[in-house]
C-alpha cells in the first residue's frame, strides 16, 4: 500500500520511500523529514479539491504532501507491527 492510498485516520508503518528517478530529490527530502522504515504514519485530513494535498502525521509532526509525493512512500498496515 502507498501513503496516498491510506484511508483517513488509519495508522500504518513506513516500509520505504522509493525513488522515481535516479537521485530523486523529493524522495530524499521525505527521508530527511523522517519518513523512514518503522515510523508510524497517518493521514489526518485531505484537501477539498481532488483530496489534494494530504495532511500527514508522522511522529509528532504534520506535513502537507501532494498525492504524487505521498505515492513514493510504501507502507505496511498497522496490524503487522513495526
Amino acid at each position: 500500500m502507498r501513503l496516498n492510498e491510506l484511508p483517513l485516520r488509519v495508522g500504518a508503518w513506513v516500509e520505504a520511500v522509493e525513488d522515481q528517478l535516479a537521485n530523486d530529490g523529493v524522495a530524499r527530502r521525505l527521508r530527511e523529514l523522517g519518513f523512514v522504515a518503522g515510523e508510524r504514519v497517518e493521514v489526518v485530513a485531505a484537501g477539498p479539491f481532488g483530496a489534494d494535498p494530504l495532511l500527514i502525521q508522522i511522529g509528532f509532526t504534520r506535513f502537507a504532501l501532494r498525492r504524487g509525493e505521498a505515492a513514493r512512500v510504501r507502507l505496511r498496515p498497522q496490524g503487522e507491527g513495526a
